[in-house]
């Protein structure tokens, strides 16, 4: 089984419907022969976990076995409304603090380039 790479790993893993938690990850791979350590930023976020650290625990196993490290950067909320191709981000998370909307937009834009994706600073 051939090793997995930063590649490898999807930038975006939403639920495709719903108000759902959601945090933002990097992911560190393996230094290269010249120190650099290479890394990305991910955004996961599922119905089914009741708490931010829930879906964090969830992406540390699937890392389980690579030479991935990750740290959580923040969390929030998402609504996800694929009728209306629309996207909310907003809010934080109590154990982690706020995530970077932004950032996160711009990830989530990767994989749904023809919605609306509006940030919000307030709410929970």
């Amino acid at each position: 089984m051939a090793k997995k790479t930063l590649e490898d790993v999807p930038l975006v893993d939403i639920d495709a419907r719903g108000i759902f938690k959601y945090i933002l990850i990097k992911v560190t791979g393996t230094p290269d022969s010249d120190g650099v350590e290479p890394s990305k930023i991910i955004v996961r976020g599922y119905a089914d976990c009741e708490w931010h650290a829930d879906i964090y625990e969830r992406v540390q196993g699937l890392c389980h076995g690579t030479d991935f490290d990750t740290e959580c950067l923040g969390g929030g909320r998402i609504e996800h409304d694929p009728d209306k191709k629309y996207i909310k981000i907003y809010g934080y998370s109590q154990g982690y603090g706020k995530a970077d909307h932004i950032v996160s937009k711009r990830i989530i834009q990767t994989k749904y380039k023809d919605y609306e994706i509006e940030t919000v600073d307030a709410g929970y």
